[in-house]
């Protein structure tokens, strides 16, 4: 019997394939909205917090500045 330790590649799992940890930095009083209406909703603030930047980026108008 050999001794070997055997390693395969790791299948990919979609899931694993759509999040990323961030660090953001914010004003305190926004993380503490953010929390009051975690509380209330019964949603994680992780949850409202992409909910919100999905939100802005799918309403934003990006106004490029005007090089004349």
């Amino acid at each position: 019997m050999e001794d070997r330790f055997v390693i395969r590649p790791k299948k990919m799992d979609k899931k694993e394939d759509k999040s990323v940890v961030m660090t953001l930095r914010m004003d305190r009083d926004l993380q503490e909205e953010f929390d009051i209406l975690s509380a209330k909703s019964d949603r994680s603030r992780n949850e409202l917090m992409c909910r919100a930047l999905r939100y802005a980026l799918e309403h934003l108008e990006f106004i490029p500045e005007d090089k004349g």
